[in-house]
């Protein structure tokens, strides 16, 4: 018997930095939006605890107990008092190290199918402090759709969203480390008052109303200054979608994907084709959201 969860991709709408905490993270307020990009995680019995992966990429996942999906399964088998003996095989679609989630989505993919194969019968809320035990990002990969994510983006507020918005997005030609992204971010922060990270009421209220040209207005990203600093070559891309008619860019999360919103999905394309076409980026993918979370098929 195994079991397969899909779970999908996510881009930041709004992403608000707080000044770094004593601890080293910094409060947010991180609204996520879920597209339909995704990744699959299939568990199977086994002998012992062991990880595969195959699609774009994938040469560059860990296969070892550093990846989220192995961590995933050690800590909900922990929780049980069993071995966490399964293979782990994971289906990437979604870019890794692009900051879209990848390696969170197969943590809360891995998690999900783990405790469906063995019957924990853990509760949603058990397994979204899992979920936040593992990551920042790896709740709202369980639960999809939009939410605000506060703290350092795990405790979820749910919203409501009354559209699709289709989206474009460019992966760059390397990768950028999400640390130095934040390192970055302090280091251009100095000796200057950072405000407390809050959500635009404007853009939760676009979301709510499904109104793709007011979420345009207000879409915006801390981290996109340091992104750019330590990632000159982005803003190339940024205007190359601007050019070609997006009614936004931003870089996703702490980069180096650059996301584009657009009015409709023939725009998407029109976007798509014009970034493909200006040497400025590896590989481009559109994708609508909301999409749902981590689902059992």
């Amino acid at each position: 018997m195994s079991v397969t969860v899909r779970v999908p991709a996510k881009v930041n709408v709004q992403l608000a930095v707080g000044a770094a905490r004593p601890d080293g993270f910094h409060d947010l307020a991180n609204v996520f939006l879920a597209v339909g990009l995704y990744d699959e995680v299939t568990v199977t019995p086994a002998e012992e605890l062991r990880v595969t992966c195959e699609g774009p990429d994938a040469d560059q996942v860990p296969l070892d107990r550093t990846n989220l999906a192995a961590r995933a399964a050690v800590a909900l088998a922990g929780r049980r008092g069993i071995e966490p003996a399964v293979h782990i095989h994971i289906a990437k679609d979604i870019p890794v190290a692009g900051g879209m989630a990848g390696g969170s989505a197969d943590g809360a993919g891995a998690l999900l199918a783990c405790d469906t194969l063995w019957g924990t019968g853990a509760s949603r809320a058990e397994l979204l402090a899992i979920c936040a035990e593992l990551g920042s990002d790896v709740p709202f990969s369980l639960v999809g759709g939009a939410a605000l994510g506060t703290g350092r983006g795990e405790r979820l507020t749910v919203l409501e969203t009354g559209g699709t918005f289709h989206w474009v997005f460019a992966m760059a030609a390397r990768g950028l480390s999400t640390p130095a992204v934040f390192r970055e971010f302090d280091r251009l922060a100095e000796g200057r008052r950072i405000p407390e990270p809050v959500a635009r009421p404007e853009l939760l209220d676009a979301l709510a109303k499904g109104d793709t040209e007011a979420l345009a207005a207000f879409l915006g990203n801390d981290l996109q200054p340091a992104a750019l600093s330590l990632f000159p070559e982005l803003a190339d891309t940024l205007e190359a979608g601007r050019g070609a008619g997006a009614l936004a860019t931003l870089v996703s999360g702490s980069g180096p994907t650059t996301a584009f919103l657009t009015r409709d999905a023939a725009a998407a394309e029109k976007v798509a084709e014009a970034l493909r076409a200006s040497g400025t980026c590896r590989t481009v993918r559109t994708a609508a959201g909301p999409a749902a979370g981590a689902t059992v098929l």
